[in-house]
Parts: structure tokens; sequence; C-alpha cells
């Protein structure tokens, strides 16, 4: 991961695609485990320092019309502090569900969550059937997940019946050290913006135009 970050902070990023990819990575998660454990406790006493953790989790396989994107900045959100207090319910089950809808979708049902709905970072790796995104580009990505399969969606994602809010109820979410995503998740980054600047309008612009 090193090796990535250091390509980035030196704007090397046309060889960035044939650099090793790590066999796991740093993020930001909620465990299964210890989703009862503010069981009885009032809203506001529950401490998401209790139940956040920084691990190392293994880098997901890269399916059909996905991303590996390598994260310079992240934001937190209010459905990452609902995930972490577990509430209004505990985002495992959002895991699971989504786990039973094909064979590529069960990779997120995982006995952690990997939390955050923001980032903008730079294309490592794209997978089979994206065409306008390659290794190098500078990204940032909004918040929603759809199949694309309904046709309520297919003029504007978010009419689409289907949605689901990355990092919320999918895994491999933006807090971490990379993040997998739709490529139709992800919009250029605009040059003037700083990565801090650049990830934090999207989950909150996209709340406001929904």
């Amino acid at each position: 991961m090193k090796q990535i970050t250091e390509a980035i902070l030196a704007d090397s990023l046309a060889d960035i695609g044939h650099l090793p990819l790590p066999e796991s990575y740093r993020a930001a998660v909620v465990r299964e485990a210890d989703q009862e454990m503010f069981a009885g406790v009032p809203t506001r006493e529950k401490d998401p320092r209790r139940s956040l953790h920084i691990q190392d989790v293994p880098t997901p396989e890269l399916g059909p019309g996905e991303a590996l994107v390598a994260v310079m900045a992240s934001a937190v959100n209010y459905n990452t502090v609902w995930t972490s207090i577990f509430e209004p319910v505990s985002t495992f089950g959002f895991l699971k569900r989504y786990g039973k809808l094909s064979e590529l979708t069960n990779r997120h049902d995982l006995p952690y969550h990997v939390v955050g709905s923001d980032l903008a970072g730079v294309v490592l790796r794209v997978g089979v059937g994206v065409n306008n995104w390659k290794p190098g580009d500078e990204v940032v990505a909004h918040c929603l997940s759809v199949e694309l399969e309904d046709s309520a969606g297919h003029d504007d994602t978010m009419l689409d019946p289907q949605q689901r809010i990355w990092g919320f109820e999918t895994n491999f979410g933006g807090l971490a050290d990379l993040a997998l995503v739709k490529s139709n998740q992800l919009m250029p980054k605009a040059k003037h913006l700083t990565w801090e600047e650049a990830a934090c309008p999207g989950l909150v612009n996209s709340t406001a135009y929904r």
C-alpha cells in the first residue's frame, strides 16, 4: 500500500495499474460479534469508539462493472454513526440480504463491515465491462449503489427501487485504504479541490438531490 500511496503523492499515475495490489488493507470496521454490545444502552450513551475498529481485511475480488480505488480521503456521515451504534438496526442484516442476490454480491456478507459512504481517490483496477475509467484516474464516488436491472432507475438512479447506500447497505466502504465501488458511482475529481474537499460532499449532495 505504501508504494501505491507514494506514487499518487508523487503524481506518478501513468503506471499505477501495474503496481502490485496488497493482499490486505487497513479499514474502519464494525464486527458482527459486537452487534449486541449496546443492548439496553440509551442512544446518547452509545460510544462509537467502542464498536469501530481499525484492522486489516482481505482485498476483495474485483467483479464485472466494478472498480478498486485507492482512497485518499473519506468522510463521516450520519449512516456511519448509525452503523457504529447498530441503530436503528444492525447493518449486518443488510449485508446478509444483499449477499443472497448472487454469487457476486455474496462477497459482501462478511463478519465485519467496512464502513464509509464517501471517497476521493485514484482508480487502481477496473473489472470486465468498465469502459469509461482506467487505472490512474482521479475520482470521487457517490454513495448510490444500484444493480440497474429495474427500468424505473434507467433514467435516474435516484429513482431506482433497488438502490442501496454503499458502505451502509453494502460492504467495502470508503473509510479504508482501498474501496470497492460500482463503476457507475464514479465521477471525475475536480482539479481545483483538495482530496478532502472532494471527498466530503458526495452523500449529502445526493441526499439533497433526492
